[in-house]
């Protein structure tokens, strides 16, 4: 049978034409149908774009459609919305620009003979005048995602880059994606384009619905946009334009949100940028840029090794380090005790190595380091020197060093229950001192209690120190539930929304998992407290929030405080009064210990 009986009216539909038995028929039909398509008027043209998006969704790698110049029909096609209003505003015919270049997008995303059949087939134009924004948002969110693939292969970067407005189109998108999405959508319900609530939910959502997809797809079209400029970024020439200042100091703050986490964003841009010479003399002269570094170097954030490495570099290349080193040397020293981190096996040993050659430079040439921050490494380097010793010690005398240091903690745990902060936070001191370099366990305990005296003494920056010591010390890292609420709450006190709303959704599933009874989650409920600060930090760490202030604060979902921020009785981080068995935010002084004794394993101390 070469053909299949149809009640369709229509001549030539594409649904009856994939449905053809006779493969060269099939072809032959495809091929007229994409040629044709771009030059006819008819009604329901949408249907089959949209079923081809579908297909190209679900098997970007297939070639047949590629090889019968789908490519050619959907730039024809943009072209035609871009020029035709009278046509793009007829039936359902808006919807295509939007699924067209979504289609090369697909089809362009993972293989890159097909980016090169694209390029050859001439869609970059058209994209590119999407990407200036012809059309709305919604269009330009597609078109930088085709072109971010094109740009990813070395045979079809030179075809986006012959179109030198792109970079700069991408650098504006990036810096202003938040707030296009918001005032042009999200801000006035009434004012919302039928066809962008359709494509954002299918038709299968209401208003609360359509805000959600709305900061997906906004996060997304920032995200997709550095991910166009992180392909430029690899290219020396064109570093200049990227590392405007204004914009450096923008990138840290630029993150996939809790909508977006799978992407890099601006730390992941950033990495690229410092992986050259030219990148990282133009990032070290920007001190707020360090400062973010530093603070996602030291967070629970998935990009975190991005960070780290950065900083390493920066410390690296001697005609950088004198610019940074006091500022980066806190966050790499806290950072030392960290095995493994992204592709770092021993990232603690890189540190101590990357800071021992910065000291040996800097005694070498006239760049400076100041006589803190030479302390501060001096002290590390000696602890790391002290571990050497630890492994040729008698074991009675780590255990004399062992029984000290607990001595001096539980002095440390009385003066806390009585409310002698400042005293308490000397004894922890003092026993970390004592305490054998390989006693981890413990020295976790020591840094986290000393680390919630800081927090009690409202000292945010040494009780964010030594909570990320305890966490870098803790086995896995970054998984000590105390100190990962600790330094939530120390974020919070400095005002860094983001850092601390990771910590605090670290915590609460750390608390989930924990079989400690002060930790664990009394019938799968989260702690007060808890909540209360997530809620806090996401409203403070909301995509929208910068967006919202800029444009009157007025949110959809709520009044204008949902976009201002919280009530008052959300600004302070907890107190004791505010929790009940649970391990509050003032928290008590904890005890854990496993320390060996003639081969047993005991408890030295009580739960004060």
């Amino acid at each position: 049978m070469d053909k299949i009986q149809s009640d369709c009216p229509y001549p030539g539909c594409f649904f009856c034409v994939m449905k053809e038995a006779n493969p060269s028929k099939r072809r032959a039909s495809v091929l007229k149908f994409f040629r044709e398509l771009p030059s006819q008027d008819d009604d329901g043209q949408v249907l089959p774009i949209s079923g081809l998006w579908n297909t190209a969704m679900a098997h970007p790698n297939d070639p047949e459609f590629i090889n019968l110049g789908i490519f050619e029909c959907m730039a024809a096609l943009i072209w035609k919305g871009l020029k035709n209003r009278r046509w793009l505003a007829h039936d359902q015919n808006i919807y295509i620009p939007y699924y067209a270049a979504h289609i090369i997008g697909s089809y362009t995303m993972n293989m890159e003979e097909f980016a090169e059949r694209a390029v050859r087939a001439g869609v970059i134009p058209p994209l590119v005048e999407l990407l200036r924004g012809r059309l709305t948002w919604v269009e330009q969110r597609v078109a930088v995602r085709a072109l971010g693939h094109l740009a990813t292969y070395p045979s079809t970067f030179p075809a986006v880059a012959d179109h030198g407005e792109v970079l700069e189109l991408a650098i504006q998108l990036a810096s202003s994606s938040l707030e296009i999405v918001y005032s042009h959508f999200y801000q006035y319900v009434d004012r919302r384009l039928g066809y962008h609530c359709d494509l954002l939910t299918r038709g299968m959502g209401g208003v609360e619905m359509e805000s959600r997809k709305a900061e997906e797809w906004a996060s997304q079209l920032q995200c997709w946009s550095l991910q166009l400029i992180n392909c430029f970024a690899f290219k020396p020439e064109f570093l200049h334009d990227i590392c405007k200042a204004d914009f450096l100091i923008k990138l840290p703050g630029m993150w996939g949100g809790l909508v977006n986490e799978n992407s890099p964003a601006g730390v992941g841009l950033l990495r690229t940028i410092c992986q050259s010479k030219v990148g990282r003399g133009h990032v070290a002269n920007i001190p707020a840029t360090i400062d973010a570094l530093c603070n996602i170097a030291r967070s629970s954030d998935d990009w975190q090794y991005m960070a780290v490495d950065c900083l390493i570099w920066l410390v690296q290349d001697a005609s950088t380090c004198h610019k940074v080193i006091d500022k980066v040397a806190p966050t790499l020293i806290d950072l030392a005790n960290i095995s493994t981190l992204g592709d770092y096996k021993r990232l603690g040993d890189t540190i101590v190595t990357v800071l021992q050659e910065c000291m040996q430079q800097s005694g070498n040439s006239r760049s400076t380091i100041s006589t803190e921050t030479k302390a501060e490494i001096d002290e590390l380097l000696r602890s790391k020197q002290s571990l050497k010793l630890e492994k040729t010690m008698p074991k009675e005398d780590l255990h004399i060093k062992q029984a000290a240091a607990l001595v001096v903690k539980l002095e440390g745990n009385s003066l806390f229950s009585s409310g002698n902060i400042e005293g308490a936070a000397e004894k922890y001191s003092e026993a970390l001192a004592l305490c054998p370099m390989k006693s981890k366990k413990e020295r976790v305990v020591l840094y986290s209690n000393r680390a919630q005296c800081y927090l009690l003494l409202q000292q945010p920056l040494a009780a964010r120190s030594d909570a990320t010591r305890a966490l870098c010390l803790h086995s896995p890292a970054n998984r000590h539930a105390k100190s990962l609420w600790r330094r939530a709450q120390a974020y919070d006190m400095l005002g860094l929304a983001k850092e601390s709303l990771l910590d605090a959704i670290l915590f609460i599933n750390e608390c989930s998992q924990s079989n400690d009874p002060d930790l664990s989650l009394k019938q799968n409920k989260v702690p007060d407290y808890a909540e209360r600060l997530v809620k806090k930090q996401m409203r403070a760490a909301w995509l929208f929030r910068e967006a919202a202030l800029k444009h009157g604060g007025v949110h959809c979902e709520g009044d204008a405080s949902d976009a201002f921020g919280q009530e008052a009785d959300d600004s302070e981080w907890e107190t004791a009064s505010e929790s009940d068995a649970e391990n509050d935010a003032r928290g008590e002084a904890d005890d854990e210990t496993e320390w060996k004794n003639d081969g047993h394993q005991e408890d030295f101390c009580e739960k004060s």
